[in-house]
C-alpha cells in the first residue's frame, strides 16, 4: 500500500523529503548508467556460474590451471610476473575503477551528490551500510576461536551491477528515486571501499614508483583538460601510470580512479556533451561487459569436492561475512535512513514506502567484485581462507537477493503503475510530464 499522500497545507517542504525525484538529465544519466549495468550484471552472474560449474566439475584442474597461467614470464622485475587470475584482478579492474572514478567526478561535480541535502541520504545509508557490516564481522571474528579480523572490510562493498541484474530478473519497476538512490549509493560505497584499499590493504609503499605516477597523471590531466582526446596518448599514459602504481605496492585499481577524477565533467562540445561522460558512455560498456565478468569468472571459482563442508560452516570467516552482508548491510541502511529522518524530520517521497526502502537495504547486501578483490589481498589468492571468502560471498549475496526479491516483488505492480504514470508525456516533447510539473530549480528545464 501506497504511503498517504499529505494535504497541500501539512505538506513538507520538498528538500525535507527521502528520495525526491531528481531532474530529467540526471534521470536519464541514471536510466542509462542503470540499462548497461543490468546486462553487465547479467554476464557476470554467467561468468560466475560457468566458474563455478568448472572448478566442481571432473576437469576442475583444467580451471586452476588456467588461472595459474602467467602469459608473460620474465616480468618479475617490474613486478609484471602475473599470472590470468592476477591480471584480472589488477588489470581489468583497473577499467572499472576507472568507470567508477568517472561516476564519482560526475556526481560530485553535476549529480545530485553536489547538493548537501541530497547528498546527505546516500552517504549516510552508505556509511551505516560499511560500518555494520564491519561490526558483525569484527564481533564474530574476535568472539569465535580461529577467527581472523583483518577481513573486516569483506562485507562491506555492494555490487551494483550484480543488484540491478536481479532488479531485472524479478522485472521490478522501483520509483526512480530510489533506483537513483541505489546507484549513488553504490557509487559512495566504491569510494569508501577504494579508500580501505588503499590504507588498509597496503603492505609496503615504495615512494620512487609511486611519486612517478604522478607524472604520467598529470600530462593526462593537462590533456583532457584541454579537451584532447588523443587514445594514441591517453591509453599509453593510463598504462604507465597503472605499471607505476603497481610497482609502488598500493593497489594497482587506485590509478584507475585517479585518472577518472581528472577527467572534466562540466565542459561540453558543440553536440552539449561533457568529456567525462563521453568516456564513460565508451568504457562502461567495456568494465561491465568485459572487465567484471572476467574477474568474476577467475575470482569466484571455489571447489566443493571433498571438502570439510563443517569446517567451512563453522569458519568465523564465512559467517562473519554472510552475516555482515545479509543483517549487516540491510541494519545499516536501512537503520541510518531511518534515524536521518528521525533526526532531520524529513518524510519519504510520495509513492515510497519504506518497506520499498527495506528492499533496497536487503539488495544491497549483494557483495561481489570488491568483496572478492577485498577478500584476495587480505587473505592471499588461493589459500585456504580465500576459498573459504568465496563461499560466503557467494551465499551472503544469494541470500541478500532472495529475501529482497520476497520484498520487492510484492510490490511490482505498484511500481509498475507508478513508473507508467511518471513516464506519461501527454505532450509530446520528449520529457516525461511529471518532470515539468514545477519550475524550481529541480524541474528539469
Amino acid at each position: 500500500m501506497l504511503s498517504k499522500q499529505p494535504s497541500a497545507s501539512r505538506r513538507p517542504n520538498a528538500a525535507r523529503r527521502l528520495f525526491q525525484r531528481s531532474t530529467w538529465p540526471e534521470a536519464k544519466v541514471v536510466a542509462d548508467i542503470l540499462r548497461t549495468e543490468t546486462v553487465g550484471g547479467g554476464l557476470l552472474l554467467l561468468g560466475a556460474v560457468i566458474a563455478l560449474v568448472w572448478a566442481n566439475s571432473p576437469w576442475a584442474d583444467s580451471y586452476f590451471s588456467l588461472g595459474r597461467f602467467v602469459p608473460w614470464p620474465g616480468g618479475d622485475a617490474l613486478h609484471l610476473d602475473l599470472n590470468l587470475a592476477q591480471w584480472a584482478a589488477d588489470g581489468l579492474l583497473a577499467i572499472f575503477f576507472f568507470v567508477v572514478g568517472l561516476e564519482l567526478k560526475r556526481e560530485f561535480v553535476a549529480g545530485d551528490l553536489r547538493n548537501p541535502r541530497r547528498a546527505a541520504l546516500p552517504v549516510v545509508a552508505a556509511l551505516g551500510g560499511m560500518a555494520l557490516p564491519a561490526v558483525v564481522y569484527l564481533t564474530v571474528n574476535l568472539i569465535a576461536e580461529g577467527g581472523a579480523p583483518k577481513g573486516w572490510a569483506i562485507p562491506t562493498a555492494t555490487d551494483i551491477a550484480f543488484a540491478v541484474a536481479v532488479l531485472a530478473v524479478i522485472g521490478s519497476h522501483l520509483p526512480s528515486g530510489l533506483r537513483a538512490f541505489l546507484l549513488t549509493l553504490a557509487v559512495v560505497d566504491d569510494l569508501f571501499a577504494i579508500t580501505i584499499i588503499a590504507v588498509f590493504y597496503t603492505d609496503h609503499v615504495n615512494l620512487l614508483p609511486l611519486l612517478g605516477a604522478l607524472a604520467p597523471i598529470a600530462v593526462f590531466t593537462l590533456l583532457v583538460q584541454r579537451g584532447r582526446t588523443w587514445w594514441w596518448a591517453l591509453i599509453p599514459l593510463g598504462v604507465v601510470t597503472w605499471g607505476l602504481m603497481h610497482a609502488s605496492g598500493v593497489h594497482a585499481t587506485v590509478s584507475g580512479v585517479l585518472l577518472g577524477f581528472a577527467v572534466p565533467v562540466l565542459r561540453r562540445d558543440r553536440n552539449g556533451h561533457g568529456l567525462a561522460e563521453r568516456f564513460e558512455h565508451r568504457w562502461r560498456p567495456l568494465s561491465a561487459g568485459l572487465a567484471v565478468p572476467v574477474f568474476a569468472f577467475f575470482a569466484a571459482g571455489v571447489s566443493l569436492r571433498g571438502g570439510d563442508v563443517a569446517s567451512l560452516v563453522t569458519d568465523p570467516v564465512v559467517i562473519g561475512i554472510a552475516a555482515g552482508l545479509v543483517l549487516g548491510k540491510c541494519i545499516g541502511i536501512f537503520g541510518s535512513t531511518y534515524l536521518l529522518s528521525r533526526f532531520t524530520h524529513a518524510e519519504l517521497d510520495e509513492g515510497i514506502t519504506w518497506s520499498d526502502l527495506l528492499g533496497v537495504a536487503l539488495l544491497a547486501g549483494i557483495g561481489f567484485t570488491v568483496s572478492l578483490l577485498i577478500g584476495e589481498l587480505a587473505f592471499g589468492a588461493g589459500s585456504e581462507r580465500d576459498e573459504h571468502v568465496k563461499a560466503a560471498v557467494l551465499a551472503g549475496s544469494l541470500a541478500s537477493a532472495l529475501l529482497a526479491s520476497v520484498v520487492l516483488v510484492r510490490r511490482n505492480a505498484v511500481y509498475r503503475r507508478i513508473q507508467e504514470q511518471e513516464t506519461r508525456d501527454d505532450d509530446g516533447d520528449g520529457v516525461p510530464d511529471v518532470y515539468q510539473e514545477s519550475s524550481g530549480p529541480d524541474s528539469g528545464r
